[in-house]
């Protein structure tokens, strides 16, 4: 029963992110576009530190390469951006290939450290960069489709989230994901049964990183402005919140922290300069009285209504 409760919550909020546009204006039309960049980025760091335990803070650093290759590409060799995005979310996967390699051993603090000092040299390095990347004045590019249109956009935006989280999910579901949990839970065990452990641990790694190169990509082209904002810790940090606050190591999760904080934010700006004094109370509360996130706090209810 309360699996089924479960997958009526997903398909409830299906329903409503596919009517959204058609019942919002253009400001929440916006907002929902940003809320499905976040589902995207939220969903890929999950599966690389919720199933396998990885924290990285590179996740925001390959989203502005994706970013910035697609910019590039369509600015100099004048490739349509979706194309750009595919470039993007390939030299994504590269660099996240390079790193993994040079660091996936480490693990724990070492690989949070590495990832973090990789994270900021890329931002420095974009930030003084003028004749490529123009620096902090940002780069401009085209829109993500032919022609203008947010109404547009959303569904192109919605239908690749819906395809990452559906490689996602079956990910998951697979020997790959069961052989993360494994790594996860105990690697000693886990390289007992066979599992090669430093590979399974880069495959997360990579697909993670791909995965973030395409957001970025097309949040880049959507905002038609891409700056070295977009590999900010504070976008990094965010995108954990969410994870973390949606219900890290599940599915819905993410999706679940992304809708509620990007909405949230956006609603508490009326508020001046204190809404991130109050989006850090609800968010400190939410972690204080559901500790497992927002899933873990929804199924503990639904464990409790069948029970």
């Amino acid at each position: 029963m309360p699996r089924r409760r479960t997958q009526t919550l997903q398909l409830l909020m299906a329903l409503g992110l596919a009517l959204f546009p058609f019942f919002a204006g253009d400001y929440w039309l916006h907002t929902g576009i940003i809320c499905l960049f976040y589902i995207m980025m939220a969903s890929s760091w999950n599966l690389l530190a919720g199933y396998t335990g990885q924290v990285s803070f590179a996740h925001a650093a390959f989203a502005g390469v994706g970013a910035y290759v697609s910019g590039l590409a369509a600015i100099h060799f004048h490739l349509p951006p979706l194309l750009g995005a595919l470039l993007g979310m390939a030299v994504a996967a590269f660099l996240g290939l390079l790193l993994g390699v040079l660091c996936i051993r480490m693990g724990g603090i070492y690989l949070s450290l590495t990832t973090l000092a990789f994270s900021e040299m890329l931002r420095i390095i974009i930030d003084n960069e003028y004749e490529f990347t123009r620096g902090t004045m940002g780069l401009s590019v085209p829109f993500i489709l032919p022609v203008y249109s947010k109404t547009t956009a959303y569904f192109l935006m919605g239908a690749v989230t819906v395809a990452v989280l559906c490689v996602i999910r079956s990910i998951v579901r697979s020997d790959l994901g069961t052989a993360f949990r494994a790594v996860q839970n105990d690697e000693t065990a886990a390289a007992s049964l066979g599992i090669h452990v430093v590979k399974v641990r880069l495959a997360a790694f990579v697909i993670s990183s791909t995965m973030a190169g395409l957001a970025g990509a097309l949040y880049g082209h959507y905002h038609q402005l891409i700056t070295p904002e977009i590999l900010s810790l504070n976008l990094m940090f965010f995108v954990l919140a969410i994870a973390v606050i949606g219900g890290m190591g599940t599915f819905v999760g993410p999706i679940v922290g992304a809708i509620f904080l990007e909405f949230l934010s956006e609603y508490i700006r009326i508020y001046g300069q204190f809404h991130v004094l109050l989006f850090g109370l609800i968010a400190l509360a939410v972690c204080r009285f559901a500790p497992q996130g927002l899933m873990g706090l929804w199924q503990r209810r639904m464990r409790a209504l069948s029970s």
